[in-house]
């Protein structure tokens, strides 16, 4: 095992669920942590349950792409040792297109907005400062195992993942043929008891899936062992889950390094 090498973790989605089980993980291993939320009262209770020696909160609405590069040059300057942007924001909504007419489109664009287009916003917007670090990790938390095989009943929400996915396979491509020193990061959770469900019912939702302490543990365990990609969990049957992601990647990198040679 090693340790983790990030020593100031800018978390985003911390307020909640898995941000915020990876972030007190992180604080209990003397690793600095700026949480970024919506929620002002959430950010503080958590600077003041933790102290502002090692934990810091930012109010920041993603959805807001435009205001994202301001966001971005005001977080790296007051916290000019950030050396790890984990980003952990999403929500998820079930979709029937058997009834068409209950089909909230909007709800489902945004699933898409929110859950990629502002996580590829938030990465291309701090890769510039993240490489100017001895080294550097951008993670994608909330991938989900629903990016490697969906749930029929969610098909905006594994669209999202899956995009993200593919765009973190590429991204981890360019950078490593750029001899870049960022890394990229992906964890790919299984249903978890959080808020995510909170859409079925609180008392339904937050019994479906793994615990959040479980999966914490398992996800942390991953991390220092210097995985960019922790799988916790997987959709059965095992064998063929993992042998879609890997077959997956291994096919990227080949494809990747063909196009290499044509230039």
């Amino acid at each position: 095992m090693i340790n983790f090498p990030y020593k100031h973790v800018l978390l985003i989605g911390a307020t909640s669920g898995i941000g915020h089980a990876m972030a007190i993980k992180m604080l209990e291993h003397n690793i600095q942590v700026t949480a970024v939320g919506r929620r002002q009262e959430r950010l503080d209770a958590w600077v003041q349950e933790n102290g502002t020696n090692k934990a810091h909160g930012v109010i920041f609405d993603i959805g807001k792409l435009d205001a994202i590069p301001q966001f971005v040059a005001e977080v790296t300057s007051q916290y000019p040792d950030i050396d790890c942007v984990f980003i952990n924001a999403g929500f998820q909504r079930a979709t029937d297109f058997t009834s068409p007419q209950t089909v909230d489109l909007p709800m489902y664009h945004q699933i898409m907005y929110i859950n990629y287009t502002a996580a590829v916003t938030l990465a291309s917007a701090f890769l510039p400062f993240l490489s100017g670090k001895t080294t550097a990790a951008v993670r994608n938390s909330t991938e989900s195992n629903l990016a490697i095989v969906p749930a029929v009943s969610l098909p905006g929400y594994c669209a999202s993942k899956a995009a993200l996915n593919t765009f973190a396979m590429c991204l981890r491509a360019q950078l490593r043929e750029a001899k870049s020193n960022v890394n990229v990061i992906e964890v790919f959770p299984p249903a978890v008891q959080t808020e995510l469900h909170d859409y079925m019912g609180v008392e339904k939702g937050r019994q479906m899936g793994m615990p959040l302490k479980e999966f914490t543990d398992k996800a942390w365990e991953g991390l220092v062992q210097g995985d960019d990609e922790v799988y916790v969990g997987c959709i059965p049957p095992e064998d063929r889950f993992f042998s879609i992601a890997r077959q997956r990647r291994s096919a990227c990198e080949d494809f990747a390094q063909s196009m290499r040679k044509m230039h």
